[in-house]
C-alpha cells in the first residue's frame, strides 16, 4: 500500500523550506485596483486539498466535517446544504446538477440539489475532487486508479489501474475533461482516456522520475491547470511546469520549476508560485520564462488565478493578492479572516471567491 505524503510534512524535513524563513515583508498597499467585500458566509474547518467547484454564477463549497453547499455568487444566497454524515477528504465536483465528494471513510457521495442519491464504497483513498461531466462520474484515486460511474445511478462504467507508487501525495491531483477526452495526472504524465470506456489514448510526460529515494522520485502532476483551448499546463510537484496539446497528445515545452501548488494562465502567460513564493510567469508558447516577482516570497501560496488585467493567489495569513499579469508588481491585497487560504481563488459570476481553513468563504467584487 502506498505511503500517503503530505505537503506540510515534507516541506517540514527541507532545511531551507519556506515556513524556516521570514516572509517577506509587505510594503503599504499600492490600492490601484477598487475591489470590495460583497458578502461572506460561514462554514467549518477546512482541512482537506478543496476545489471551489463554479458553473456560472454557482459555487459549490464543503468542510471538513460533512457539509457541502451551493451558493450564488452574486448575493451571496445559500441555493442549498447538505451534511453527507462523514468527514471530507476531497470535493467538490459538480457540473451544476449533480455535485460528488469523497469521504474519508473512502466513499464516493453523489448529491443532486442537496439530496444524496448514492453512495459507493472505493478501493483506495481520493484527494482529488470527482469531475461530473457527460452524465458521468469520473475519481482519481490515491491508488492511480481512474473510475467512471453513472452520475444518475451510481453504477461502475470501468476502471483504468495504473501501477502504485510508494509514495502518494494527500493533495488534489489533475482530472479534465477536454473536448471527448478525459485527462488525467498519472506519475508525471497528463494521460488521455476514453471516457466511454477507460482506454487510453495518449500520455505525454510532464516529468520523469529521478534520484535515489522515494521522496526524489515522486513526480505527482497537482491541480489546478491552466487550460487554453486544447492546451493543458500544469505542475509536476517540485519538478517541472510543462504544456501538452491535449488534442494529439504531444508534450510541448517542460521547463524546472519547484513548486507543489498547481498554475493558472491566459493565451499569453502560465503562472505559478514556487515553493519559495516567487511567482513565476511562464511564455505559453515555449516555457521561456517572462517574468519573476520575489514580492511575496517565502508566503505560502495558493495557485493563482488571473482576473481580468490581474493575477490572485491567496497565502497563509489570510491575506488576497492582486497582481499585475504583466510584470507581477503589486495592484492591491484584501483580507479575509486571518487563517489561510486553503483553495486556489475562483471567479465566478464576476466575483472574486476565496475560502480560508477556518470556514471562511468570501466574495469581493470590483468597486
Amino acid at each position: 500500500m502506498a505511503l500517503l505524503l503530505g505537503v506540510a510534512g515534507f516541506l517540514s524535513g527541507c532545511s531551507s523550506g519556506p515556513e524556516k524563513l521570514k516572509p517577506a515583508e509587505l510594503p503599504p498597499n499600492a490600492g490601484l485596483l477598487g475591489v470590495g467585500l460583497a458578502w461572506q458566509l460561514k462554514l467549518g474547518l477546512v482541512d482537506f486539498p478543496l476545489d471551489v467547484k463554479v458553473n456560472g454564477n454557482t459555487v459549490a463549497v464543503a468542510s471538513s466535517d460533512g457539509l457541502v453547499g451551493a451558493f450564488d455568487t452574486r448575493t451571496g444566497a445559500e441555493l442549498w446544504r447538505t451534511n453527507v454524515g462523514a468527514q471530507i477528504a476531497a470535493g467538490v465536483g459538480s457540473d451544476g446538477r449533480f455535485a460528488a465528494v469523497v469521504t474519508r471513510g473512502n466513499e464516493l457521495v453523489v448529491l443532486e440539489a442537496g439530496r444524496e442519491t448514492w453512495r459507493q464504497k472505493i478501493p483506495a483513498q481520493g484527494f482529488t475532487a470527482p469531475l461530473v461531466a457527460g452524465g458521468r462520474v469520473f475519481l482519481l484515486a490515491a491508488d492511480r486508479s481512474v473510475t467512471a460511474f453513472d452520475a444518475q445511478s451510481g453504477r461502475k462504467l470501468w476502471t483504468q489501474q495504473r501501477p502504485g507508487e510508494s509514495l502518494v501525495l494527500r493533495q488534489a491531483g489533475v482530472l479534465l475533461a477536454v473536448g471527448d477526452t478525459l485527462v488525467v495526472g498519472l506519475v508525471g504524465r497528463l494521460v488521455g482516456i476514453n471516457p466511454s470506456n477507460g482506454s487510453i489514448r495518449w500520455e505525454s510526460p510532464i516529468a520523469s522520475p529521478r534520484g535515489t529515494n522515494d521522496i526524489e522520485r515522486l513526480v505527482d502532476l497537482v491541480g489546478r491547470v491552466s487550460r487554453d483551448g486544447d492546451v493543458v499546463c500544469a505542475r509536476a510537484f517540485q519538478a517541472a511546469v510543462g504544456c501538452v496539446d491535449a488534442a494529439r497528445g504531444t508534450l510541448l515545452w517542460t521547463k524546472p520549476a519547484i513548486g507543489y501548488v498547481g498554475v493558472h494562465g491566459d493565451d499569453k502567460y502560465v503562472y505559478g508560485a514556487e515553493g519559495d513564493g516567487k511567482l513565476v510567469a511562464w511564455k505559453r508558447v515555449d516555457g521561456e520564462r517572462a517574468w519573476v516577482s520575489e514580492r511575496l516570497r517565502y508566503r505560502k501560496l495558493t495557485a493563482p488565478l488571473v482576473v481580468g488585467r490581474s493575477l490572485a493567489v491567496g497565502d497563509d495569513t489570510g491575506l488576497v493578492h492582486l497582481l499585475s499579469r504583466e510584470d507581477g508588481s503589486a495592484l492591491t491585497r484584501v483580507s479575509t479572516d486571518g487563517s489561510a487560504i486553503v483553495a486556489a481563488p475562483v471567479l465566478a459570476g464576476g466575483t472574486l471567491v476565496v475560502v480560508t481553513r477556518s470556514g471562511g468563504v468570501f466574495g469581493f467584487k470590483p468597486e
